[in-house]
């Protein structure tokens, strides 16, 4: 299995704001951009692995600023870090102003993927190779967030969280 670079999951996509996807206010509904992120974070996570991909979940989102009726929103996606069969991802979302074109993050989010075989097993994936700063930033936050997501979880002792030790030590 060969070792992929968060470049090579890259996933961009775009999309404009039509009248069914917004609320009474006119702006993006929540759900919608959920959707849109989830089919980005899925094709990132695809292209890591080549295998079958589920999303096994939406870690965090922030809706930072509305997005309105017309905005072209774009969705911006790569694999942030790869375990035994899941993966991280992380996605940046921009909206385009239509008159000037200057493009302005408004929302970001992790969602977690898990490679599975044709009975829905999970399956190994192959390793996340970081080259980039922000990308070798957002490779070691991963492992903190996975190490407080599996104690919340009660899958591990917090003493056995080294990632996170190193934090307050």
């Amino acid at each position: 299995m060969r070792s992929k670079t968060a470049k090579e999951t890259y996933c961009q996509t775009a999309k404009i704001v039509l009248p069914n996807d917004t609320n009474t206010l006119g702006n993006l509904m929540g759900g919608q951009l959920l959707s849109w992120m989830d089919i980005s974070a899925g094709i990132s996570a695809q292209r890591h692995c080549r295998r079958v991909v589920v999303t096994a979940a939406v870690n965090n989102v922030s809706f930072d600023k509305a997005i309105n009726l017309g905005d072209i929103v774009t969705i911006e996606s790569k694999v942030s870090r790869a375990f035994s069969s899941s993966m991280e991802i992380y996605l940046d979302v921009f909206v385009e102003d239509h008159s000037s074109g200057k493009r302005t993050k408004c929302n970001e989010a992790i969602y977690t993927f898990v490679a599975v075989d044709q009975m829905g097993a999970p399956i190994q994936v192959p390793e996340l190779i970081p080259e980039t700063e922000e990308e070798i930033k957002r490779y070691d936050s991963a492992l903190r967030r996975r190490q407080l997501s599996l104690i919340l979880a009660g899958k591990m002792k917090p003493e056995d969280a080294t990632e996170l030790k190193k934090i307050f030590a």
